[in-house]
């Protein structure tokens, strides 16, 4: 064992605290293999075992109520391959790190978070997503994985060799196995800019005014407080291809200064906002891999809806603005495309994404989130699952037409539910 401290280098008090302190993960023992034969042999005598990435989870996924893994210490096995535009990479490696190293051979990922620190197997078990009209989740770059399954074997999968079940092992919630491997598509290289835009006019939150705002750039994020209109717009334009918005557009003001998309914070951290070009992994990360974000005192919330279906299902959460400022830092808005992943809260359904990241205020959130999701329940929500909400497990399995050929995938690669915990039981089903 390793001492505890985390992938972003926090010290934690805990083997199983998350980034933010809001979730204990489990009491362990935490093991920290160095190599994946190590790792095999840990789950081969494993009772119970969860994976835990970044930490950056607000909801209890990675929880275990034994033995839980990091896979930080595994060497990165970064091996780029330029004819076929593919990087293969150790799960525990980040993003920003990945991005680095394919940028040195004109290479880029198709799509980042907000945060660059987050590692590769975290986000793809889980669907976390950057944004974007054209801009898939970052699980759906994956074309092959490797995993320990519950013996202690080392199972391989990938999109061409196993299509039938493909689609179901990528964004599979750490509930198949250990993925210590993963390949990603890359694209050629594009140099981006990124600006801010601030202050929007209430008009803006029309559908049409929504939908024009979220294509105004490659990437686009909005900010909002839920007093019906936007106060941030961050456009992340690849140069050469996408036009150069004016000082003034639809209503918003281009800012002369950086900003922090949360109020009153410095913009010290964040990703340069001067339009001046520059990689795409320093363009589409709303913060710089070279900062350490500071363990975040706050709780997040996210839910797909369909995209036409975005200014409605605002207009039907905004009589609840004045319950939700007091217990909020900012509401994002953004926007993922459609893909096949079973389990994706994008599954075959181009979507917008109404995101809440909350103070540190968890009895208060928790309140209030049933009635937020009462509102949202007519647009068919889909909950981010490493985020917190309090739908019923039912009316969250309804919304995943392929869940029963997952649970099948699941009974074929682990049969004694090595893998498994309460939150994936509780949302699942058995």
């Amino acid at each position: 064992m390793h001492s505890p401290s985390d992938s972003l280098g926090h010290e934690l008090a805990r083997p199983g605290l998350s980034w933010s302190g809001t979730v204990d993960y489990g009491p362990g023992p935490l093991h920290a293999p160095t190599s994946v034969a190590e790792l095999r042999l840990l789950v081969g005598r494993s009772r119970r075992i969860r994976a835990l990435g970044t930490r950056h989870s607000f909801s209890e996924i990675a929880a275990s109520d034994a033995d839980l893994v990091t896979l930080a210490h595994l060497p990165a096995d970064l091996e780029v391959d330029i004819a076929a535009r593919t990087v293969r990479v150790a799960a525990g490696v980040r993003y920003g790190e990945l991005a680095l190293a394919a940028a040195e051979h004109g290479l880029a990922l198709a799509n980042m978070g907000s945060l660059p620190h987050i590692s590769v197997g975290g986000a793809s078990a889980t669907g976390t997503h950057g944004s974007g009209d054209g801009k898939r989740s970052l699980s759906s770059s994956v074309r092959a994985v490797d995993l320990v399954t519950a013996g202690g074997d080392l199972l391989s999968l990938s999109r061409d060799e196993d299509p039938e079940i493909f689609d179901g092992a990528v964004l599979a919630l750490g509930a198949l196995g250990i993925v210590t491997h993963l390949t990603l598509d890359l694209m050629p290289a594009a140099p981006m800019r990124q600006t801010v835009h601030l202050d929007f006019p209430s008009e803006s939150m029309t559908s049409e005014g929504l939908l024009t705002m979220l294509a105004g750039g490659t990437s686009v994020s909005l900010f909002h407080h839920w007093d019906g209109r936007i106060d941030q717009a961050w456009v992340k334009q690849v140069v050469g291809r996408d036009g150069e918005l004016p000082e003034q557009w639809l209503g918003g003001r281009r800012s002369r200064r950086p900003v922090h998309p949360l109020p009153g914070l410095p913009a010290d951290f964040c990703t340069d906002q001067t339009g001046e070009p520059g990689p795409a992994h320093e363009r589409l990360p709303h913060f710089r891999l070279e900062f350490t974000p500071s363990n975040g005192e706050e709780i997040q919330s996210e839910y797909f809806v369909a995209r036409e279906d975005l200014a409605a299902a605002l207009a039907a959460v905004m009589p609840l603005g004045e319950r939700i400022r007091p217990l909020l830092h900012a509401s994002e808005i953004r926007t993922v495309a459609a893909d096949e992943l079973w389990l994706s809260p994008a599954y075959r359904r181009d979507s917008a994404c109404v995101h809440f990241t909350w103070k540190q205020l968890p009895e208060q959130v928790t309140a209030l989130l049933p009635e937020i999701e009462e509102r949202l329940a007519p647009f068919a929500p889909r909950p981010h699952w490493g985020k917190v909400f309090t739908l019923d497990p039912e009316q969250v399995r309804v919304q995943f037409p392929r869940l029963a050929d997952f649970l099948t995938l699941r009974e074929r690669l682990d049969p004694g539910r090595v893998f498994t915990n309460a939150y994936v039981d509780r949302l699942l089903g058995e």
